[in-house]
């Protein structure tokens, strides 16, 4: 990643981090509070890896596991970052991110590297090695090391075939997982991710002004596209209007894609739980 962003729309005075008992933090869930200072104020002394990430893809997620398991092997020598895009979006938006997963390499303040999509340990582990002969520092014998790898064959499989770009190859051999492993295996997880993907990458953006209030395969196609522009309050809330004028078979269709998008994010978090109490009103 080449010049200078703007962070300055990010700069808010926050506490800084506290240190564990063994020394200063090695991985830091980042929140716009503090990203000044986890991210941009510590880039000043030392290595700052920023993960963007979201729950509901499975590439972030997994990403995101790699990630841990080589800033515990780095024993210190950097710091990764982990921001969760629908958590904090002006934090994607200050280094204007249009995807997930995305690594972002700090120093100095600034962003000296990036790469985004999934990567296999080994070639993260080189990049971190490079990025930070780049900016002049050494890394310990432990920096790069190469995390186990998962044992489960069958989702190593069908995790090359999505890092591969066969999305439709990767949907159907995780379904064949799923079936054996049941509706709460990763493997399950994985199906809702890709299918959600599939299906909004289908649609046009234009959907979100062409859309009639009551045209529900169109609010629907609507609500994909603002959840995959990482705007979920929008596209719940999208659903629960159309739930509010629809009745009958209609009715019941917007209802079973939104519990569907829920299923997507963590029940706990915050809009899922706000979304479920406005459908609770809507229905009743």
């Amino acid at each position: 990643m080449g010049g200078a962003v703007d962070l300055s729309a990010l700069a808010a005075p926050a506490p800084q981090p506290t240190a564990t008992p063994e020394g200063r933090p090695s991985i830091l869930e980042v929140t716009e509070p503090t990203f000044e200072a986890d991210v941009i104020v510590r880039s000043e002394r030392e290595l700052v890896l920023l993960l963007l990430w979201a729950r509901w893809s499975e590439p972030s997620v997994r990403l995101g596991q790699t990630l841990e398991q080589l800033a515990v092997a780095a024993g210190g020598a950097w710091t990764l970052a982990l921001a969760d895009v629908d958590a904090a979006p002006r934090i994607p938006q200050a280094f204007g991110a249009q995807n997930v997963p995305m690594v972002i390499a700090m120093w100095n303040q600034q962003p000296v590297s990036a790469f985004d999509g999934a990567k296999e340990p080994a070639e993260i582990a080189a990049w971190i090695e490079n990025v930070a002969a780049q900016v002049g520092i050494a890394l310990g014998d432990g920096a790069a090391v190469e995390p186990e790898q998962p044992e489960d064959p069958r989702m190593l499989a069908a995790e090359e075939l999505l890092n591969a770009g066969d999305a439709a190859a990767a949907l159907a051999a995780y379904e064949a997982i799923a079936t054996a492993d049941g509706p709460q295996s990763e493997a399950a997880s994985a199906v809702r991710n890709i299918t959600f993907m599939l299906r909004a990458q289908a649609h046009e953006p234009t959907v979100l002004e062409t859309a009639a209030a009551d045209d529900v395969d169109g609010q629907l196609a609507a609500a994909d596209v603002l959840l995959l522009g990482q705007r979920p309050e929008q596209a719940f809330d999208r659903i629960i209007d159309l739930i509010r004028i629809t009745d009958g078979d209609e009715r019941t269709r917007a209802r079973t894609r939104l519990l569907e998008l829920f299923d997507l994010f963590d029940p706990a978090e915050p809009f899922v739980v706000s979304a479920r109490r406005k459908l609770a009103t809507a229905l009743y």
